[in-house]
């Protein structure tokens, strides 16, 4: 079963129409991404895993693998690097994003298959499905869900499940 990303606040689950927010530019095209841009990509990214911050939540109810954050993880979002896209140990000597933050945001976050085979560098890193601000505002180009509609989807998401962005023209 996959989350349908139908528009910028608009997504679809198991016939149960849920908020969501995307990119601040909206979205582009998996050829036309690229890092930085602030959209999130159209296509069919399957959820490869799940992060959650053990000191403020229990494991997601899941068929899909878990893993505890912990404080030194962190995104590798530096095209130049040979672990562009990947998950990485901070403190790193290029450019990541830590993984660990201060705000909820991260607290659940679902992985998504994009960019990632292969990793094509510049075309984007840090794709994930994850806890909406309390505004939806958008984000850098992930998709976001309140946390109740998050834990919903990993709850009933089986191993194929992914996220279809497919915005209505």
């Amino acid at each position: 079963m996959d989350l349908i990303v139908k528009s910028k606040h608009l997504a679809v689950w198991n016939g149960h129409e849920f908020r969501c927010a995307v990119g601040r530019n909206g979205f582009a095209t998996a050829q036309d991404k690229k890092e930085g841009d602030g959209a999130t990509p159209i296509g069919r990214w399957i959820v490869r895993d799940v992060f959650y911050r053990p000191d403020r939540e229990k494991p997601p109810a899941t068929v899909l693998p878990v893993r505890r954050l912990q404080p030194n993880d962190g995104w590798c979002d530096s095209p130049r690097h040979p672990e562009y896209n990947r998950h990485i140990v901070i403190p790193f000597k290029e450019s990541a994003e830590c993984l660990w933050r201060e705000d909820p945001l991260y607290d659940i976050i679902a992985v998504l298959g994009y960019n990632d085979d292969p990793v094509v560098p510049g075309k984007g890193s840090a794709i994930f499905l994850h806890i909406a601000k309390p505004d939806f505002s958008p984000s850098a180009g992930c998709i976001h869900l309140s946390r109740e509609d998050l834990l919903t989807v990993l709850r009933e998401a089986d191993r194929g499940s992914a996220v279809l962005v497919s915005p209505s023209t």
